[in-house]
Parts: C-alpha cells; sequence; structure tokens
C-alpha cells in the first residue's frame, strides 16, 4: 500500500493531527494526513490518510488510500485501497476498490469494494444468463 512505500523524492510534508489536538469542522488536504487525536466534522484528502489507533474521527472520510487503526464514525470513501487493522473500528458505509481487512477489525455499515461499473455490467450479464438457463430447464407441457 502506499502509506508504507515511499521513497524521498516523492515525500511531501505530512500534516499530523497529533494526539492532544482536537479538530472540529470541514478538514481539507491536498498531501498526506496522519491523525492520532480528534477530528469532528469532514475529513478530505487528495492522497493518504492514516488513522492512529487511539483517534478518533467523527466525520466523513474521504481519500486516495487510507490506513484505519482507531476509529471513524462517518461514512469512509477510499479511491484505491482501503487497510483496516486489527484494532479499526468503523462506524459507517464503506467504499473502496481494494480493501484488506484484519482480523478484529470492526466495520459497521454496508461494505462495498471492487470497480463499480463493472459489477453492475456483469450483474446484468449474469441475470439474462441465468433467466435463460432457468426457462431453457423448465419442462415444457405438451
Amino acid at each position: 500500500m502506499m502509506l508504507h512505500k515511499r521513497n524521498d523524492a516523492a515525500q511531501e510534508v505530512e500534516t499530523v493531527i497529533g494526539p492532544s489536538v482536537q479538530v472540529e469542522g470541514d478538514f481539507i488536504a491536498a498531501g498526506d494526513v496522519v491523525v492520532e487525536g480528534v477530528v469532528s466534522g469532514k475529513l478530505f484528502t487528495d492522497k493518504n490518510l492514516r488513522v492512529g489507533q487511539n483517534a478518533k474521527i467523527f466525520a466523513n472520510v474521504s481519500a486516495a488510500n487510507a490506513l484505519v487503526a482507531g476509529e471513524v464514525q462517518g461514512n469512509v470513501k477510499i479511491k484505491e485501497a482501503l487497510e483496516l487493522t486489527s484494532t479499526a473500528r468503523v462506524f459507517g458505509d464503506v467504499k473502496t476498490k481494494i480493501i484488506t481487512i484484519a482480523a478484529g477489525a470492526i466495520i459497521h455499515g454496508k461494505c462495498q469494494a471492487g470497480e463499480e461499473k463493472k459489477a453492475k455490467f456483469e450483474k446484468i450479464d449474469d441475470r439474462d444468463k441465468i433467466k435463460k438457463e432457468l426457462v431453457d430447464e423448465l419442462p415444457l407441457k405438451k
């Protein structure tokens, strides 16, 4: 995951919300964000989000990639990859392309992972295919 692999040339200044910091309102960032404290409102970043084990987020969250070890109360929308550690607690709906969930992680809400457009087309094709197979298998009365 992008949160763990960084080369020196691509490093950006990270925004760190420390363990003693409380942020209220809409928090919008262009770079990587690390939350170790408390955030209430909305949290958006174009890059990576890391939620520490003791962090609490009472907000809808949006990021490119995220690693969650703490608590999120709100919907989570991640463009690419979401990793939930064994201490993660998410109370809200999750939408991402790739999800990794460690044993012990908690999700209370809907979870949608994968390519949305591709999944919709496959469902329609599969439904029509299954319907045709069922009709073909029905015994015809004469």
